[in-house]
């Protein structure tokens, strides 16, 4: 099982809201909201925080992220009442931003510190450091490059980033995207890749590097050819 996730809001809404964009990206990952204090109200609730907590991790750990000061404590909290605290972890990470990196990290099969650390890079979207970031980059051997046209319908935005991203995970390959003269970003950086603003109709061009570099570029060119499941 992968590794799950606790959303700690102070309103129920938003705990809610970020779960169902965190699942769009990742569907097989496990996203426990835990937002407000009884009937709604706005604040973070322990036990409520704890109960998430312990539904979110199946046996892989799960990584905690909060809102504000006082749900950051809570989710602290919740993690030092465990019977293990190293199975869980508080990534301090902005929280729409490191939830959608911290999902793609878990599905791509990450593990409890590498989910966390995806989160916390999130601010860093486009680097080597953001959310595909969860394992060392292959030595080069050799470039390999393509232009892709995209046919679907939004281009590069959340889903079919999210699901070009996925696609890579395993692959011995790093893998840039460029859009015209806008720095490459990681193709296994959802947020990078959301921010290039790659629209339907453009070209984009693929670079890679590694052992499974052509692998890599089949894989994406085969996503582009089905409209990326649209």
């Amino acid at each position: 099982m992968s590794v799950g996730l606790v959303i700690v809001s102070h309103s129920a809404q938003l705990a809610a809201g970020v779960r169902e964009l965190a699942a769009q990206m990742a569907p097989d990952v496990r996203v426990q909201p835990a937002g407000g204090m009884g009937n709604d109200a706005i604040g973070t609730d322990f036990e409520r925080v704890s109960t998430a907590l312990s539904d979110a991790d199946t046996g892989s750990g799960a990584v905690l992220l909060y809102d504000l000061g006082s749900a950051q404590m809570v989710a602290e909290l919740a993690v030092e009442s465990l019977g293990d605290p190293g199975s869980a972890v508080v990534a301090e990470a902005p929280l729409v931003e490191g939830a959608v990196a911290a999902a793609v990290a878990a599905q791509g099969g990450a593990d409890v510190r590498a989910v966390a650390r995806a989160a916390e890079s999130a601010a860093e979207a486009g680097s080597a450091g953001s959310a595909g970031a969860v394992a060392a980059a292959p030595e080069p051997t050799g470039q390999v490059e393509e232009d892709l046209q995209l046919t679907n319908e939004v281009g590069l935005h959340a889903r079919p980033a999210a699901l070009l991203a996925r696609s890579l995970a395993g692959l011995q390959a790093e893998v840039e995207v460029v859009l015209g003269d806008k720095p490459p970003v990681q193709a296994t950086s959802v947020l990078g890749l959301m921010g290039l603003g790659a629209q339907r109709g453009d070209t984009v061009r693929l670079r890679a590097d590694g052992p499974d570099a052509r692998e890599a570029l089949d894989r994406i060119r085969a996503l582009a050819q089905r409209n990326f499941d649209e």
